[in-house]
């Protein structure tokens, strides 16, 4: 038997967090919002998606990554055969939008993780993928430029943790960041489709494998992190 809380209960619980998340005044951010963007899409996902808060347009519909980023993060989610409706969850690291869009400071951020660990919690995926220099840096805690992390799955709390770039990098920028930001969800798709699986570390008593197992192909690449990873999980 296992405490395991079922798909329903655990959406039931995401639900009563978007609930409280809705009512929220823990930050300055609450004072200037328009709606909380808490998070949309499948509470039993594969996937979940953070970007780093909305903007004016997701604080005015209460959705998450909607306008023209929105519709290429949708374009590039189709061509793995995925539906931010379907094995899709999508949220960011603040749910109110910082003034101007600048950056969430760390007061704002500490704030409002716990938010962020219980959406990871309840929906547990497979991968997380992190959309631009922002979020990618804050969840693994690193100083590194999206443009050197990009391109691996780092194994990240039990799972696995893709960035690439932020959707608006690929509508400005060259034909060069979009077809960098598909091959990172080819990492996503392999991820999602069980081609990629995270080692299971040895007991002192167990004796390394003989003979040691195939490298993965050139085309997956896996990096293990040793940096503090935001201190969800704390």
């Amino acid at each position: 038997m296992t405490n395991e809380p079922s798909p329903e209960e655990r959406a039931s619980q995401l639900r009563a967090l978007a609930d409280e998340a809705a009512t929220c005044v823990r930050c300055g951010l609450s004072e200037g919002r328009t709606n909380v963007v808490f998070g949309y899409g499948d509470p039993d996902a594969d996937l979940m998606i953070v970007g780093e808060g909305p903007g004016q347009h997701e604080d005015e519909q209460g959705l998450p990554f909607v306008g023209r980023s929105g519709q290429l993060l949708d374009q590039l989610l189709g061509e793995i055969d995925l539906r931010r409706e379907d094995n899709v969850y999508i949220g960011n690291v603040v749910k109110c939008r910082p003034p101007g869009n600048r950056d969430p400071r760390q007061d704002e951020i500490d704030t409002c993780k716990s938010y962020l660990r219980e959406q990871l919690r309840l929906i547990d995926p497979k991968v997380v993928v992190t959309l631009g220099n922002f979020s990618s840096k804050l969840l693994l805690r690193t100083d590194d430029g999206i443009t050197r992390l990009r391109g691996r799955a780092y194994e990240w709390w039990g799972r696995f943790l893709v960035p690439t770039f932020h959707p608006a990098a690929a509508l400005r920028g060259s034909a060069r960041v979009l077809e960098d930001m598909r091959s990172d969800f080819g990492l996503v798709a392999d991820v999602v489709a069980g081609r990629l699986e995270i080692e299971e570390p040895a007991t002192p008593s167990e004796a390394p494998p003989e003979p040691p197992p195939e490298p993965l192909p050139e085309t997956i690449a896996v990096a293990k992190p040793t940096f503090d990873q935001l201190g969800l999980f704390r």
